[in-house]
């Protein structure tokens, strides 16, 4: 499967926006992590790697756990706010795919919905194993094609291209982490939002609005927005936006 260059300064800057607000809109973030968290028995202390730790939401908690965390993440921004809320030990910048991390070093990597801002995530977990001890354990999440479908249907509905990346499909991906020895597997996350114009700050509020193939144009006018609440899919819990997951961990 080719793989697309992707712009890590842009990334950077889009996620470095973000730090100051991204804690009050990353619950999706968390219910992925929860998630994540359910397949992890990582009790006993040890040297933790929080690889792509963003505001340091996780890398606090493991450090409550008792574990020293380094959190690594590409954003000067992000890691800035997580070091202003004591969430680490160490805190580190860099790209995941130059993962900086002598071999055989972590007892646990971490990475939560930072795989998808790599162009290649196979050689990314390459590097993530490498680093880890003999016995170290990864648990990793990324997105997978198929996510952010209500998007899809209201531009579409609209006449428009929607704003969204392209991913793998969950196939490719799953595939993929198990050839390299970790189980795999995908499952749908649905968020619900009060309004549209909620679910698309949420994606802005978390540094995620950033599209590799460049900016597009302004949102538009009243009657877009109306059109908007008019095609936008929702269910008696409020307007959707629904991601494809893929997770692993260590087999």
């Amino acid at each position: 499967m080719p793989y697309s260059l992707v712009d890590k300064n842009a990334i950077a800057q889009a996620f470095g926006r973000a730090a100051k607000h991204y804690d009050q809109f990353a619950d999706f973030q968390r219910q992925v992590g929860e998630a994540l968290l359910a397949h992890c028995h990582w009790h006993a202390p040890g040297m933790l790697v929080d690889a792509g730790a963003g505001s340091g939401w996780y890398s606090r908690y493991f450090r409550q756990l008792g574990h020293c965390v380094t959190a690594f993440d590409l954003s000067n921004g992000m890691l800035q706010q997580a070091r202003q809320q004591q969430a680490a030990d160490n805190y580190i910048r860099g790209d995941l795919e130059s993962f900086p991390f002598l071999p055989q070093s972590v007892d646990y990597l971490w990475s939560n919905l930072a795989l998808q801002w790599c162009s290649d995530i196979a050689a990314t977990l390459q590097h993530f194993q490498r680093a880890l001890k003999p016995k170290g354990q990864l648990a990793v999440s990324t997105l997978a094609a198929g996510s952010l479908p209500e998007l899809e249907q209201v531009w579409q509905q609209c006449g428009r291209k929607a704003p969204i990346n392209r991913w793998p499909s969950g196939e490719f991906l799953v595939e993929t982490a198990q050839s390299l020895g970790i189980d795999a597997w995908q499952a749908p996350i649905v968020c619900h939002f009060s309004s549209p114009l909620a679910a698309l700050w949420s994606l802005k509020g978390i540094g995620a609005s950033h599209l590799h193939d460049g900016r597009q144009a302004g949102l538009g006018g009243r009657q877009f927005f109306r059109d908007l609440d008019r095609y936008w899919p929702r269910d008696a819990e409020g307007y959707r936006l629904t991601y494809q997951i893929v997770f692993g961990v260590s087999a």
